[in-house]
């Protein structure tokens, strides 16, 4: 399997544009990032920042989350929040902007608690379209600890899929998540060929892999001889640390302290 970290819940006691450089020391040649900026539509200098970070620190950006709202109010993306379509369109040409620069292929529409309309469908499609201009795939994922979120399972998010009907549009297959809201994660390998991303956390918890009940690994080895040859994201809460990083040790073995 090859990782990434998630460098919107991972190293966040460092200002954003450290992280990278902080990740690639930590060992890591991978990152993804949820929207990075506080806008939809940053300013540009700000989109310069950022992509300067993630390129001389050496790693790649493999995933970028569209815009999502207020995440820490609660938020949860703008893929069906009625009347903000223009807002949640015009962030998707800035994020393909960034991705056609950096290499990145992945994009995660977050949908929104609310609805699937017609109206989600296109803003769904109108993504789809603008990442296939950089041969990019849109996953869609489903979520826990959102009351009103309408994706709960992998089912819920691949009925959105079909309706949607593009082909690069996906599955973001985040174990914790799915876990967490009662899905079988076993029953991920009869789908593996519409996963476009893996995400892992412990439940439960969301810390690290080894600090909850989740046979992560088990479940990783299923989907890997099922055909799944993408990224997995380390998306959790680290409660173990060295320095005052994130402990990787559970990943890349205990390191040798002079």
């Amino acid at each position: 399997m090859r990782y990434d970290v998630n460098l919107s819940i991972l190293f966040t006691d460092l200002p954003v544009l450290e992280r990278p450089a902080a990740a690639r020391e930590a060992g890591f040649d991978a990152v993804e990032f949820w929207w990075p900026f506080a806008e939809a539509v940053p300013a540009t200098s700000e989109v310069e920042a950022f992509e300067a970070a993630v390129r001389d620190a050496g790693v790649a950006l493999v995933g970028l989350n569209f815009f999502a709202g207020d995440m820490a109010a609660g938020d949860r993306g703008l893929v069906a929040w009625p009347g903000r379509e223009a807002e949640f369109r015009a962030n998707v040409e800035i994020a393909a902007g960034i991705a056609a620069r950096l290499g990145c292929r992945t994009f995660n529409a977050l949908h929104g608690s609310f609805p699937t309309t017609p109206a989600a469908l296109e803003n769904l499609r109108y993504a789809a379209d603008v990442a296939a201009e950089i041969d990019a795939t849109v996953v869609v994922e489903p979520l826990s600890a959102a009351p009103d979120y309408p994706l709960r399972t992998a089912a819920d998010a691949l009925a959105v899929l079909d309706a949607a009907g593009r082909d690069n549009l996906a599955l973001l297959a985040d174990l914790y998540h799915l876990a967490v809201n009662g899905d079988d994660l076993d029953t991920l390998t009869a789908h593996v060929d519409r996963i476009g991303h893996v995400q892992i956390a412990d439940a439960p918890g969301r810390g690290e892999p080894g600090t909850g009940d989740l046979d992560l690994e088990g479940a990783l080895a299923k989907l890997e001889a099922a055909g799944y040859q993408g990224f997995v994201g380390l998306e959790y809460k680290a409660t173990r640390f060295r320095d005052g990083l994130p402990d990787f040790d559970w990943l890349f073995g205990p390191k040798d302290i002079a």
